[in-house]
């Protein structure tokens, strides 16, 4: 073989490149024998390597992988689909919130950190040794924000790019109308409002601070006497309707794209409000709020799946216009359906979302496709089984 420093200085350089650079030189047959994996063997490089080290070797066993997530939001479903497809796990959790992870017994390992600024001292590292793929939730995305998301060296399931688009609204909303996507209508400012609005803060978590309107006057009523301070807000019109909230899976190694299952958020207390007469609401000076704090599953009317299959498989294509490899894995359209059956989106989740929680044994649309009770967070594990498996794991990392 020689010098095996001069093969490892390939790594910063295309397939096509080394595969020239392998004839010209007549390396021998064992770098030869790498270019099939060679996209994972970029990937760890230039993800890992530092002068002082080396990579981690390529494996196809699953067992030599560790899927890992953030303890919260849908973490118990990920750390159990992994287990259910033979992969081990890691639960990072921060301190006081471990007990969570060990009273279900989900976790193969948990990392407990005292705060997320110890990420790339005391996590990523860990992350590294143990060839982890991260898997993004919700919370995962809040903690560390899309910039530093970037910047990580651990492998990462799903494509980071699209968070921009996710995060961003008026991207999000470019990437969803080029969808041909049916959208409520955007407000500039309070004084265009002509109808019912609903006004969001930039960030907002799990719909708090959420808020309903007619007027610009209302507006400045509700804004100045309870956030004072915020500035980022999206005034979007309110429609009437049911809350469905659609969760797909986009295959990255079949093309498939699959509906999991359907849930309503259970908000406080817009859910409980109607329990109180109006006059009694106005009396006591209630106002409405969106605050969600727990999920219900829905079976939708089998006549409409094949419109939620088409608005699925166009925000996909779209997609993958705009970034890389596109949207790939979990993600979620956040639509009101109208009494005349229209299906207005309201928001994308380019992950996997809460929703999904009511179906760790599986939902009816899983099963009648697996033999298995499948999770999304099962799904997700799958897949990476499958890519490592077949040698494909840089088609589903981002």
């Amino acid at each position: 073989m020689g010098d095996l420093q001069s093969p490892a200085l390939l790594l910063g350089y295309g397939t096509e490149a080394v595969a020239l650079y392998c004839e010209s030189q007549l390396i021998s047959s064992y770098v030869k024998k790498l270019l099939p994996i060679f996209p994972e063997l970029v990937y760890i490089y230039r993800n890992t390597m530092t002068p002082a080290k080396k990579a981690a070797a390529v494996s196809n066993n699953p067992k030599d992988y560790c899927i890992a997530t953030i303890g919260s939001h849908s973490a118990l479903q990920i750390l159990k689909g992994a287990r259910d497809e033979g992969v081990p796990n890691l639960a990072i959790c921060k301190r006081g919130t471990e007990g969570v992870y060990k009273s279900f017994g989900v976790a193969d390992d948990i990392l407990i950190i005292d705060d997320w600024s110890e990420w790339d001292t005391k996590v990523e590292p860990e992350l590294l040794k143990r060839n982890a793929i991260i898997i993004p939730h919700g919370s995962f995305i809040s903690y560390m924000g899309p910039e530093k998301v970037q910047t990580m060296k651990s492998m990462y399931y799903g494509t980071k790019e699209i968070l921009e688009w996710e995060s961003n609204r008026t991207m999000e909303r470019k990437w969803l109308l080029d969808a041909n996507i049916l959208m409520p209508r955007v407000f500039e400012k309070p004084e265009d409002i002509d109808c019912p609005v609903i006004v969001k803060f930039h960030g907002a978590g799990g719909g708090f601070g959420y808020f309903v309107v007619r007027t610009a006057a209302q507006f400045y009523e509700v804004k100045n006497r309870k956030y004072p301070d915020e500035t980022d807000f999206n005034i979007q019109e309110y429609i009437i309707g049911v809350p469905l909230y659609i969760h797909y899976f986009q295959s990255a190694l079949t093309g498939e794209l699959e509906i999991m299952s359907f849930d309503k958020r259970y908000e406080s207390n817009a859910d409980s409000i109607g329990r109180i007469k109006a006059e009694d609401q106005l009396a006591a000076k209630i106002h409405t709020s969106y605050t969600i704090v727990g999920n219900i599953p829905i079976v939708v009317r089998e006549s409409m799946l094949p419109e939620f299959f088409g608005m699925g498989e166009r925000v996909v294509a779209a997609s993958k216009k705009l970034c890389g490899k596109g949207l790939f894995g979990p993600f979620c359209l956040e639509t009101i359906v109208t009494r005349k059956l229209q299906t207005f989106v309201f928001e994308i989740s380019a992950r996997i979302v809460a929703g999904t929680n009511p179906f760790i044994d599986g939902s009816p649309y899983t099963a009648l496709k697996y033999d298995v009770p499948m999770s999304t967070g099962r799904r997700i594990a799958r897949e990476i089984k499958t890519a490592i498996s077949d040698g494909r794991l840089a088609e589903i990392l981002g």
